[in-house]
């Protein structure tokens, strides 16, 4: 079910950024990234691994996968290799036959992040629709910004 939102109303009435409307829209996402994860067998937390390693290439070192997803989902390490260790597991990512450090997709692997990440492409088109190239990128700036001071006072505490 589509549900048509009236922009122009949204944006009269829409407060201004802070924590809360940031955290309401990840999680409005997020819940229906989960959703379409759901019907394949598929954890957040194993999404986001699946991605880092799609992105690396033909294969990744388990440490720098480690360093890559702990630091997007502030998780410990030992949360994240075992995500690792799943994902292996389930014969979705293998080691790398040329260097047993490092780790790969497999042809299942593969399938399985194309058609999550296809799925999950659609519903962002859909969220994204008719929201102006430039407000798109200040609101880029506005939340680089916001990470990086965030990622900032935790290395700092």
């Amino acid at each position: 079910m589509t549900t048509t939102i009236n922009s122009a109303a949204a944006n009269a009435t829409a407060p201004s950024l802070n924590a809360r409307v940031l955290a309401l829209a990840h999680y409005a996402g997020r819940g229906l990234l989960e959703d379409v994860l759901t019907r394949y067998g598929v954890t957040f937390h194993q999404s986001v691994t699946l991605r880092a390693v799609a992105v690396a290439g033909e294969s990744i070192g388990v440490d720098a996968l480690v360093g890559d997803v702990t630091g997007s989902l502030k998780e410990s390490d030992a949360v994240i290799r075992g995500v690792i260790e799943e994902l292996t597991a389930t014969q979705v990512l293998e080691a790398d036959p040329a260097d047993a450090t490092r780790v790969r997709l497999t042809d299942a692997g593969r399938d399985l992040y194309e058609r999550t990440s296809a799925e999950s492409a659609k519903i962002s088109a859909r969220l994204y629709a008719d929201i102006p190239a430039e407000d798109l990128a200040v609101a880029g700036r506005v939340l680089t910004l916001i990470t990086q001071r965030a990622n900032a006072e935790a290395a700092a505490g």
